[in-house]
């Protein structure tokens, strides 16, 4: 039985919310109970209405000014006080809120991926003897993980990879014994990232929206992702707009010759039917006609199609880190490791 939207908001607040943020707890929970702000969130269209979405849009106006008691609320932690200035907010800015919902996508910028896609990307590169890179981010978002080679990485184990000198820093846990490879990567040529709606993190609004898609409480994910944006402003991808089976062609040429072109997709395929997925691996293996191609992927077990997943079942919790060469008509494909949590932990199987 499909829940009622306030059954849908009190699941988030006691659930998704629990443990993680007490403001978007009460928040969620007081949205729940309040008939008008059910009533307004109905004004957006239903595909639209989903408690993140919609609280990052009240965000996104406590960031720009246009919400000051709630910024207020948010700024001292006051989970009462920020649900009855939630509540108010909705209902006396409901086109507001209509409008960035409609215009806008929830955004999860997680740089835990580069602690996955960093081994794997080197991996891929030494299989093919690359002394180069151009990276395609897939379902790229701001192109944040485009600077995977730009940020410094510490294993719980103690290994460390890439740049350590850079302003954005995080660290991953290392599940089992095995010892992530610490080769270097390549040095990287081009970078461009694939979006159906690419965000520009030099351009304010977009800027400020990739920051209303953070829970208000959680100021270390603040600071990081502030770090990120400031790094990727000073070298700005290629962000091309569109579909990636669409888009994937044109982003392959763009990666100058004798250059690896590496492919990478985290939690980007799920969205996908199987038809469009299987088209995705025909434009990999058709740019393969002239030189190798590299496709590393972070997906759900047997989301990713020809990556090996080691036997594990379906919506296992986890998912499979693969390694794919395709070099004149031949497809090599390993599955390298598995990841939870978004990148935030890691076992290295090669």
């Amino acid at each position: 039985m499909a829940r009622t939207l306030a059954q849908v908001y009190r699941r988030f607040g006691e659930v998704d919310a629990a443990g993680s943020s007490t403001l978007y707890e009460r928040v969620a929970i007081a949205l729940s109970e309040s008939g008008e702000a059910l009533r307004a969130i109905e004004n957006a269209p239903a595909r639209k209405r989903n408690p993140a979405l919609v609280l990052a849009a009240l965000h996104d106006l406590a960031l720009a000014g246009a919400a000051p008691a709630l910024a207020a609320a948010y700024a001292e932690a006051d989970g009462d006080a920020a649900a009855d200035a939630a509540i108010d907010t909705l209902l006396r800015k409901t086109d507001a809120v209509v409008a960035i919902v409609v215009q806008r996508r929830l955004r999860t910028n997680e740089t835990g991926r580069c602690a996955v896609l960093y081994p794997a990307i080197a991996e891929a590169a030494r299989r093919v003897g690359a002394s180069a890179i151009g990276l395609i981010d897939v379902g790229c978002s701001a192109g944040l993980n485009l600077n995977v080679d730009r940020v410094g990485i510490t294993y719980t184990n103690g290994q460390e990879l890439g740049d350590a000198e850079s302003p954005v820093r995080m660290v991953c846990s290392v599940v089992g014994d095995r010892p992530i490879p610490t080769r270097a990567m390549p040095e990287v040529v081009a970078r461009i990232g694939i979006d159906p709606d690419p965000v520009d993190v030099t351009d304010a609004e977009d800027a400020r929206w990739l920051r209303a898609c953070l829970w208000p409480d959680q100021s270390d994910q603040q600071q990081r992702l502030d770090a990120e944006m400031a790094l990727a402003a000073t070298t700005p991808p290629l962000l091309l707009r569109g579909e990636a089976v669409e888009v994937l062609p044109d982003a392959l040429s763009r990666v100058p010759e004798g250059v690896l072109p590496v492919v990478t997709t985290t939690w980007a395929l799920s969205g996908l039917s199987l038809e469009n997925r299987l088209r995705f691996l025909y434009h990999l293996d058709e740019a393969a006609t002239d030189r190798p191609v590299a496709w590393v992927s972070a997906e759900g077990v047997g989301v990713a199609p020809a990556i090996p997943t080691f036997g594990d079942r379906r919506a296992s919790g986890h998912s499979v880190l693969g390694v794919a060469v395709f070099e004149h008509s031949a497809l090599h494909a390993e599955g390298v490791g598995r990841s939870w949590s978004q990148g935030r932990m890691l076992s290295w199987l090669a």
